[in-house]
């Protein structure tokens, strides 16, 4: 059943539940950013209505500042920025930045831990008809491994403007992650988010140990809910944990489910390789070893086609979700 101390929508299993792109969350809480802290900047490289910093611009036109095609351009005056006293959001799509700009960030933001945020936009294989060129899925995993770098991955608008707001008050490097296409609005604004603390959203009822532990992250958390209500049918019990922080990961809170369920799926749109679930699976090797399956992109690149579309075929739809459960189930028995 849903967690009631995760607040979410009531519409979660229904039809007609809200929808709205995450990049969209970005945007609004850029701007409630702005408000609070005069010392928030932002930074664009030619993409300001794709990526929702436009608001921002307008509101705060003498704060903004376009520094056109030049991704590499944008990290290292943002860095300059950072290391300054402001509060730079820095935003292009995650293919090109962090994608092109890797070595700016690492050496002049990571390095100098200059407190500089990096928004990447269109992630993931949802960006549809854009192609393989323009769909990041290793974005997370570059990200995670430098030193110094925090990692958000929202799993909605509600909860992309919230990170949004933890990361301007955080000091240092933070990489957030949002997506183009509309998603399911399954959290409110009274849900939870702390940077760093994963969240419950489903808990089978009757069940100390539940026969799954499902961590997620980003938009397909939705499907992962959706997957849970199934497999309820099939008598299988699950725990669905957000894990919109992948860095600092919820450590403490990973092991201790992993060793009630002694058998955990992880759910991302993003390379199964070095993202979310190397990520979980990292901590698990080394303090509770227990069987995974890793729902996302299967050491592949996207193709252009219709974000349902691409879901589908990838293999991270709640079918997918669903087989993946009853794998490593049968792997525990």
């Amino acid at each position: 059943m849903l967690n009631p101390y995760a607040k979410l929508s009531e519409k979660v299993f229904r039809e007609d539940i809200d929808q709205k792109a995450t990049r969209d969350g970005f945007g609004e809480g850029l701007v409630l950013a702005g408000e609070k802290d005069k010392n928030v900047v932002a930074l664009c490289a030619d993409l300001t209505e794709s990526t929702r910093i436009e608001a921002f611009a307008k509101k705060f036109p003498e704060r903004f500042f376009e520094v056109g095609v030049a991704e590499q351009n944008l990290a290292t005056i943002g860095s300059g920025l950072g290391i300054s006293g402001k509060i730079p959001f820095i935003a292009s799509y995650a293919t090109f930045s962090p994608g092109r700009n890797w070595e700016q960030i690492r050496t002049t933001i990571s390095y100098n831990n200059s407190n500089v945020k990096i928004v990447g936009a269109h992630s993931g294989i949802s960006v549809g008809p854009d192609g393989a060129t323009h769909q990041a899925i290793e974005d997370i995993a570059t990200m995670r491994v430098m030193a110094n770098m925090k990692v958000f991955v929202p799993c909605d608008a509600v909860e992309a403007r919230k990170a949004t707001l933890a990361a301007a008050k955080i000091f240092g490097p933070v990489y957030l992650r949002v997506g183009r296409e509309k998603t399911h609005l399954f959290t409110t604004e009274s849900s939870p988010f702390t940077p760093g603390k994963a969240e419950i959203l489903w808990e089978s009822p009757g069940r100390k140990n539940p026969d799954v532990l499902i961590i997620g992250a980003g938009p397909l958390l939705y499907n992962a809910l959706l997957a849970a209500q199934e497999l309820e049918k099939d008598k299988i019990s699950s725990v669905v944990l957000n894990s919109h922080t992948i860095k600092p990961l919820d450590e403490k809170k990973i092991i201790e489910l992993a060793k009630r369920a002694r058998a955990v799926v992880t759910v991302e749109e993003h390379s199964v390789l070095g993202g979310l679930g190397g990520a979980v699976a990292e901590v698990l090797a080394k303090h509770a070893p227990t069987p995974m399956e890793f729902v996302g992109m299967q050491d592949t690149f996207g193709e252009s086609g219709k974000a349902p579309e691409l879901i589908k075929k990838y293999h991270m739809d709640v079918p997918d979700i669903i087989s993946a459960v009853k794998r490593v189930v049968r792997r525990k028995r």
